[in-house]
């Protein structure tokens, strides 16, 4: 339970910075409170928990996954630069290129996305952890 503990301090702080409502800040805070004993927390804990072991893994590949992920969407983030300039030469080109990239990219699944994003989710959640804990730099 030391990790649910430590949990609840960091999203109570949170929902003072996202929640500009104080009524509805402390119906946050309360129903936070209410989970506390519930299932549904002791479940995200042992979620919690085993994003933790795998962040903390001294295996190469698990260490490296997430961000290894990150560095894909950079470089599709970042190839706007060259579709610009072949737009600028050639736009037919770079219609057909974008509707290539939105064809494949609507043609993954959804869970896929799901995925994506509890990854990103956790392996951000898991730095800031190491690095309140002091075992992160």
């Amino acid at each position: 339970m030391s990790v649910l503990n430590a949990l609840i301090a960091p999203v109570a702080g949170l929902l003072d910075k996202i929640i500009p409502d104080p009524k509805a800040r402390e119906a946050a805070k309360l129903e936070l409170l209410r989970l506390e004993n519930s299932q549904d927390l002791a479940l995200l804990s042992a979620q919690l928990s085993a994003i933790l072991a795998e962040a903390g893994s001294t295996d190469p590949w698990t260490s490296r996954a997430r961000p290894g992920f990150l560095y894909v969407i950079y470089v599709l983030i970042l190839w706007s630069i060259p579709m610009g300039i072949i737009a600028a030469v050639q736009p037919q080109m770079a219609h057909d290129i974008a509707t290539g990239m939105t064809r494949y990219l609507n043609g993954l699944p959804e869970p896929l996305y799901a995925l994506f994003g509890t990854g990103y989710l956790g392996y951000t959640a898991a730095r800031q952890w190491g690095k309140a804990k002091g075992t992160d730099k």
